[in-house]
């Protein structure tokens, strides 16, 4: 027989209905107040530094090369054709030491006409001497005969006039005497002065004659050198670093021709990228690192000028070099800016700059998660940065490039 079943309350499943929903919505809310999920970062891939207290050495490096302090550039005094190379590059030289020969048979030619006008010169002088001598001579003979005639006349005038004292002689006689007498005393101070005139223009034309033999000399010695200059030598001792010329090969005057250098006297030459020269003065120390040991030095040179993005700084090296150090050898300097005492420091970040402010990432407690922090930057140096706000020491920063997750707030480290 059918058995009737009892109805239910819609009451009841109303609010069944209901609690449902709301459980539904609840869930829905927590849901969308969840933080996405962190990505993941592999923590080999990491560079993480420790936030320190202390003194901070900033630092610039640059590169650079080895460069001997003195260096004597050989060029071409007068133009030629290389004839004959006596000396290759890494040679060592004394002053004397031929380097290679040239010829030119015009600079040849030249010097034989400067031989020929000299020899002109000389004998005009030669000549000129004689003729002014034999004039001076002449002139001298003339004085001394003027000078007797005048003392004959003079005697005689003497004898007349004590003869018409006498009553012995006529005025007409004594006269004539007194005027004889006049005649060669003035003829004898014309002969004289002439004389002295003929002496002083001796002097003078000697001088200008023997002044036109040393034009000649000078220039027949300036020939001379620049036949003898085609015969190059080292000028001085050292090790000849350069001489890139071939045999026939024609040079022009002021041509390098080769380089000398004193191998045991070098100096580093850094190339400073021109946004960190700003703080470097003379005087600094300087780390050279020359792959084969470390060498300290200072900074003796700051070139005024850029040149391709980055100043020129000359260090003058300080004690001994290592074993290999030669010239033209790559080097490493390190620049010692200046020293910060008992400041917040981290190594430097992949992408922070000096005096700005970035994110970093620091590592939590629990050194599975990092989270970012805005850290104000300050001064840099080469591996370092001030911390000026944001860390406090010991704080465990990501410093290695993690521009890819700029839009993260945290990191899940694995």
């Amino acid at each position: 027989m059918d058995i009737a079943r009892p109805k239910k309350s819609k009451r009841g499943r109303n609010a069944l209905i209901a609690a449902g929903t709301v459980a539904l919505v609840a869930a829905s809310v927590a849901l969308t107040r969840l933080e996405p999920a962190a990505p993941s970062v592999e923590r080999a891939t990491l560079w993480i530094d420790t936030v320190r207290q202390g003194t901070l050495e900033r630092n610039v490096r640059a590169p650079g090369t080895l460069v001997p302090e003195h260096v004597r550039i050989v060029s071409a005094v007068t133009a030629g054709r290389v004839e004959q190379l006596v000396t290759r590059a890494g040679t060592t030289v004394t002053p004397g030491t031929v380097l290679l020969e040239m010829t030119n048979p015009d600079v040849q030619l030249q010097a034989l006409e400067a031989e020929r006008q000299l020899t002109a010169a000389e004998a005009n002088l030669v000549s000129l001497r004689n003729q002014l001598e034999t004039a001076r001579l002449q002139q001298q003979a003339t004085v001394a005969t003027i000078t007797t005639e005048y003392n004959d006349a003079k005697r005689n005038a003497e004898v007349f006039e004590a003869l018409d004292k006498k009553g012995l002689s006529s005025a007409n006689e004594v006269a004539r005497a007194r005027e004889r007498a006049d005649e060669f005393s003035s003829r004898r101070q014309i002969e004289q002065r002439r004389l002295q005139m003929l002496q002083q223009s001796l002097g003078q034309q000697l001088a200008l004659e023997q002044a036109n033999v040393q034009r000649m000399r000078a220039v027949a010695q300036f020939q001379r050198d620049r036949v003898a200059s085609m015969r190059v030598t080292a000028g001085e001792a050292g090790v000849l670093q350069q001489l890139d010329l071939e045999l026939g090969q024609w040079v022009v005057p002021g041509q390098l021709l080769a380089r000398v250098a004193q191998p045991g006297k070098l100096k580093a030459v850094l190339r400073v990228p021109e946004t960190q020269a700003k703080d470097i003065v003379l005087g600094q120390p300087v780390s050279v690192d020359t792959r084969n040991g470390l060498v300290a030095g200072r900074i003796i040179r700051v070139d005024p000028a850029v040149q391709n993005g980055t100043v020129t700084v000359e260090v003058g090296l300080e004690g001994t070099l290592p074993r290999g150090a030669r010239a033209d050898l790559s080097v490493d300097g390190t620049i010692e800016i200046e020293r910060l005492p008992n400041v917040l420091s981290v190594g430097r970040p992949a992408y922070g700059q000096p005096e700005s402010t970035v994110g970093l990432f620091v590592v939590e407690p629990d050194g599975s998660h990092a989270r970012r922090v805005q850290v104000k930057l300050g001064r840099a140096s080469v591996n370092a940065i001030e911390v000026v706000q944001g860390l406090k020491p010991g704080d465990k920063v990501i410093i290695s490039d993690v521009s890819q997750w700029d839009g993260q707030e945290r990191l899940r480290i694995k």
